[in-house]
């Protein structure tokens, strides 16, 4: 037990400082819009391989078929209803024919919170899910852990970036502090929610595992298709966000052929 607790600590730990190194990388200089295209498109692509070659087929190994695209449908289904609270029911693309009628109801329900707020408050609940996914990772193989880790420490950087852009964006009072502060946020919420999914979830059957580490994908998934995948495109240069989720998508493939074990 203390050779594997170590394991989770240092996962999560790398997972956690990502974060915070990310929002120290947004206040040491602003990230240029090819780059940020690539670290999140790098990261997109790194989650994507994780979900298709790492996370889901363990959960089918453990939990079955029926069982495990059950759990990767109701982890999306969470993540896609947390979404619809924050803003309302009002998600709608910019070029949408229903766009107009949205907008106008918009002007009567507001989104619950500003952009930043949104932005960073929801990804520090949604690191309660890659938190617990990772704890859940390691007490079903630490090598799955670490592959799970690492590409969550990737997204965790981009995601700091993003949030960082946006706050220095608005131009207001104690940039410093709300970039550190909200990275730092969503650096401990991984930690902590690793560190409990594996204390009190590692002793439950491998079928409920393989449950829990599907229901953690289909979560993720809809992040990256939905946020992560989008807004490295918003910023791409010759197709540089495709590029760079190729190239991370390919790597976790290699990755996964290497069968990592810890």
């Amino acid at each position: 037990m203390p050779d594997d607790f170590l394991v989770v600590v240092i996962i999560a730990g790398i997972a956690a400082l990502s974060s915070l190194m990310g929002g120290l990388i947004a206040l040491w200089m602003r990230t240029a819009t090819l780059i940020l295209s690539i670290a999140v498109g790098g990261a997109a692509g790194i989650l994507l391989g994780t979900f298709s070659f790492e996370m889901l087929p363990q959960a089918r190994n453990s939990a079955g078929l029926m069982l495990s695209a059950s759990g990767f449908i109701l982890g999306f289904l969470l993540i896609y209803g947390f979404d619809l609270y924050l803003n309302r029911g009002l998600i709608v693309g910019d070029e949408a024919d229903e766009r107009p009628r949205m907008m106008r109801l918009r002007k009567h329900r507001e989104r619950r919170g500003s952009d930043i707020v949104l932005l960073a408050g929801g990804t520090s609940i949604e690191e309660l899910v890659e938190g617990v996914s990772i704890g859940v990772g390691i007490a079903a193989d630490p090598g799955l852990g670490a592959m799970m880790g690492i590409a969550i420490a990737i997204d965790n950087v981009s995601e700091a970036l993003s949030i960082g852009e946006l706050i220095r964006a608005e131009k207001s009072q104690h940039i410093r502090r709300r970039i550190l502060g909200w990275t730092g946020l969503i650096g401990l919420s991984v930690f902590v929610s690793a560190l409990l999914g594996w204390l009190f979830l590692r002793a439950m059957p491998p079928a409920m595992l393989g449950f829990l580490l599907a229901l953690g994908a289909g979560g993720m998934f809809y992040l990256t298709v939905t946020d992560l995948l989008p807004k490295s495109e918003k910023t791409q240069f010759r197709q540089s966000a495709g590029l760079a989720t190729a190239a991370g998508f390919l790597l976790m493939f290699m990755l996964s052929g290497l069968n990592l074990r810890l």
